[in-house]
């Protein structure tokens, strides 16, 4: 039997109405005989998706099909802030839905990025949330915070988001939420021993040295001791390719390098304004990988953070380098759990495409919390093998590693993952995510340009710690 439908607290001009396909015949059924043989002449049936708007005295009333209720994602609302008229909506719904995830969904469809185009306003399509207690309110908006500045992180081109900008975003983030932060810049990164990230951004100019930024945290008043949770973002902000330059074609999207950065950082403001109880430690390796005089080679031999010496096969495999560094500086920090983010592998997208994310760990428990979280969440994630038969892809003649696997391997996201592997603390558990941080194709609530990947689940994840 259908679950009765929700009607709003508050009256709103307009009125949107979520059927399921099981409840649109009778709902149709119950209107007025014009309305219904208008819905019945549009062929709507609760399709997911589907949508039919008619005006009547003062506003607007619209069907919004869910699809079959088997089938449903909340996700479904998020096409909806640019397919509505603009206004103010009120949503009549089943009372089995999650309340928090349709305003979620809304609030991610309703983004635009406007930063560069005159003119441009918000979305005037607002869905009424009288209905919300406050604490699912803020919850809503910390979360769709989070997703969007990921978003506007990545979007934003490199000439206002190098290293030092990456950095300014950084220091906000920590200064509103009263964490400190430690940042290490140009030759001082080897004094302080960063060597790898010293390495690939030392070719960028004065105004995009490379940098180490270090943020970390506590909530006040909750006691101790806390479970250390690093977490560790890619931050390239371009990638030439460095001397293995890349094609014009294979730079167009390389201002999204830093999207590992983007996620970690936005990630950590989530958890900071909700107070999670767990000590935390963002660290953001932030270059840029150019060319000049005194770019890195391939040939030459690296030092790294942990020890290991790596030989550079290839300068456009740059992002395990500075990772490498980062995950030797979070595994001195003991953590009970370590997280990191990188825009690392056209083999990810050649395995999974790009809306579904591969992660890799040798945890089976938190393999296991990540799989549920996904389903939970809406937040496509798969998990891909640590298969240790390729590690010998990764041996040198001359180091102790080399950064390019050798071709017989043919996994590239897999090698890469098990390069990042002999970083990785040895403490705790550590998950590594392939994201790809871009919607390639455009649909309704999911413009092409910077997507959000993989935040839901995780902080699903953090809150068991």
């Amino acid at each position: 039997m259908p679950k009765p439908i929700k009607a709003p607290k508050a009256a709103a001009e307009n009125t949107l109405i979520a059927l399921f396909e099981e409840e649109a015949a009778a709902a149709i059924a119950a209107l007025k005989p014009a309305q219904a043989k208008f819905l019945t002449l549009k062929g709507f049936t609760g399709k997911a998706g589907s949508l039919i708007v008619l005006p009547e005295e003062g506003g607007c009333r619209a069907w919004f099909g869910l699809g079959a209720r088997k089938g449903y994602t909340p996700m479904t609302f998020r096409a909806l802030p640019s397919q509505l008229p603009k206004g103010h909506w009120a949503l009549q719904y089943d009372v089995s839905l999650d309340a928090h995830s349709i305003h979620v969904a809304w609030g991610l469809g309703a983004y635009s990025f406007t930063r560069y185009k005159s003119g441009s306003t918000a979305s005037e399509v607002r869905l009424d949330d009288s209905a919300l207690d406050e604490a699912t309110k803020t919850a809503v908006a910390r979360e769709v915070r989070a997703h969007n500045l990921v978003r506007d992180l990545v979007n934003t081109p490199t000439n206002d988001m190098g290293p030092a900008e990456i950095e300014a975003e950084a220091r906000r983030i920590a200064g509103a939420h009263g964490a400190a932060i430690q940042v290490t810049v140009g030759d001082d990164l080897l004094a302080e021993n960063y060597p790898a990230v010293h390495a690939v951004g030392r070719a960028a100019g004065p105004n995009n040295q490379p940098r180490f930024i270090e943020i970390t945290w506590q909530p006040k008043g909750v006691p101790g001791p806390l479970p250390v949770v690093a977490l560790v973002g890619k931050g390239v902000a371009f990638d030439t390719g460095g001397l293995n330059i890349k094609g014009g074609a294979g730079m167009g999207l390389m201002k999204k390098d830093m999207g590992g950065a983007a996620h970690a950082l936005a990630l950590a403001d989530w958890v900071m304004a909700s107070q999670l109880p767990v000590a935390l430690s963002v660290l953001i390796p932030a270059v840029e990988n150019s060319i000049s005089g005194d770019a890195f080679r391939p040939g030459d031999i690296l030092a790294s953070r942990a020890g290991l010496s790596i030989e550079i096969g290839n300068t456009d495999a740059e992002g395990r380098l500075i990772l490498a560094d980062a995950l030797a500086r979070a595994s001195e920090l003991e953590p009970a759990l370590t997280v990191d983010f990188a825009t690392r592998t056209g083999a990810a997208r050649v395995a999974l495409g790009p809306e579904v994310i591969p992660f890799y760990t040798d945890d089976e428990d938190v393999a296991r919390q990540l799989e549920v979280a996904s389903i939970a969440q809406n937040d496509p994630l798969w998990r891909m093998p640590l298969w240790k038969g390729y590690n010998d892809a990764l041996d040198s003649d001359i180091a102790d590693i080399r950064n390019d696997p050798a071709g017989w391997a043919q996994g590239g996201s897999v090698t890469a993952a098990l390069f990042l592997q002999r970083f990785a603390p040895k403490s705790g558990a550590w998950v590594h995510f392939d994201i790809y941080a871009w919607n390639p194709r455009g649909r309704a609530g999911s413009p092409v340009g910077a997507e959000a990947q993989a935040l839901r689940a995780v902080y699903q994840l953090l809150t068991s710690y």
